[in-house]
C-alpha cells in the first residue's frame, strides 16, 4: 500500500492549502516525514494524517497555532485541559455578544414594522411609558454638525460603538426652552439602552409618566411646527409639562430616500393641571 503522499496530495485528502502546509513546515508545527534532496519534494505518511488531523480540529476551535504547537510537543493534558476552558470561555463570551445583536436586530425590526404602520401622523396621542435607560451627554446642540459632534463624544465616554445603536438615538429640549417656544436648541443627546452599560454611573433614566406624543413626517428640522400642536393641545386639556421632552428621528434619509417614509416622534412629560 502506498504511504508517501505528495504535498499535493496531502493537500487534496485534507482539504488543506499548499500554502497553509508550507508554513506549517515553516514554523515547525508540522513538518514532511522526508524530503526529497535530489528534487526537494516533500513527503508525508499516513501516520501523520492524525497530526494534521488534530491541527485542524484544535484550530477550528479557535486555538491559536503557537497553542497548537506548544500541546503538540508536551502532549500534556494538563494544558490542553486549560486551552479547552480557556476557549469554551471565550466561545461562551461571544455567544452572548451575538444574542446582545440579535435583540438589537429583533428591536428594531419591530420598531420600523410598527412605525410603518403609523396611521396617526401629526395627532396627539397620550401614552404612558415605562422608565427607559439611557446615556447621556449634557451639552448645548443647535446644529446637525453638532449633533454628530455630540454623539461621537458620546460613544467614546460610553465606550460604546454607533453601528449598534442605529434608531436609539435621543435629544431632548429643556423644559424652559418648551416654555420659551426655542424649540431648536437641544441640551442633551441620548442612546437608549438595550443592556446595562459596564460602568453604571453613565447610566440615567427618561423618567416613566403619561406623555403627550406626536408623530410627523420630517426630521429634527421640522419640529417647531409640532411642539406648537402639542404646547395647544396640553393649554387646552388641562395638563402641564414635568419635564424635558424627548425627540427620536425612527426614520431618516440614511434609511428611505423617500421623504414620505421619514418619522420623528416627539414626547413630552405632562401631568394633570393642578388648580392651586
Amino acid at each position: 500500500m502506498k504511504n508517501r503522499f505528495l504535498i499535493g496530495e496531502m493537500s487534496k485528502l485534507h482539504n488543506t492549502s499548499i500554502k497553509t502546509l508550507r508554513y506549517y513546515d515553516e514554523i515547525g508545527l508540522f513538518e514532511p516525514i522526508e524530503i526529497d534532496e535530489n528534487n526537494g519534494y516533500r513527503y508525508y505518511s499516513t501516520e501523520q494524517f492524525e497530526q494534521l488531523n488534530t491541527i485542524n480540529y484544535l484550530k477550528a476551535l479557535g486555538l491559536s497555532l503557537k497553542e497548537i504547537k506548544v500541546q503538540l510537543e508536551n502532549r500534556d493534558i494538563e494544558y490542553f485541559l486549560k486551552l479547552l476552558k480557556k476557549q469554551k470561555e471565550i466561545t461562551e463570551n461571544k455567544i452572548k455578544e451575538l444574542e446582545l445583536i440579535r435583540s438589537r436586530f429583533e428591536n428594531r425590526i419591530k420598531e420600523l414594522d410598527q412605525a410603518r404602520r403609523i396611521k396617526e401622523l401629526e395627532v396627539v396621542i397620550i401614552k404612558h411609558l415605562q422608565e427607559r435607560k439611557i446615556v447621556s451627554l449634557k451639552e448645548k446642540i443647535c446644529s446637525e454638525p453638532e449633533l454628530e459632534l455630540s454623539l461621537r463624544k458620546l460613544e467614546n465616554i460610553s465606550n460604546k460603538d454607533s453601528s449598534i445603536f442605529i434608531g436609539g438615538v435621543g435629544l431632548t429640549v429643556a423644559i424652559h426652552n418648551i416654555k420659551k417656544m426655542k424649540f431648536n436648541e437641544y441640551n442633551s443627546i441620548f442612546i437608549l439602552l438595550e443592556e446595562d452599560l459596564v460602568d453604571t454611573k453613565l447610566v440615567t433614566t427618561l423618567q416613566q409618566s403619561e406623555y403627550a406624543c406626536i408623530y410627523y413626517r420630517g426630521n429634527h428640522n421640522d419640529s417647531p411646527k409640532y411642539y406648537r400642536i402639542l404646547l395647544d393641545y396640553i393649554d387646552k386639556n388641562g395638563l402641564q409639562i414635568i419635564g424635558d421632552s424627548i425627540e427620536r428621528t425612527i426614520i431618516d434619509q440614511f434609511i428611505s430616500k423617500n421623504k414620505e417614509d421619514y418619522l420623528t416622534e416627539i414626547q413630552i412629560p405632562v401631568a394633570k393641571l393642578t388648580l392651586q
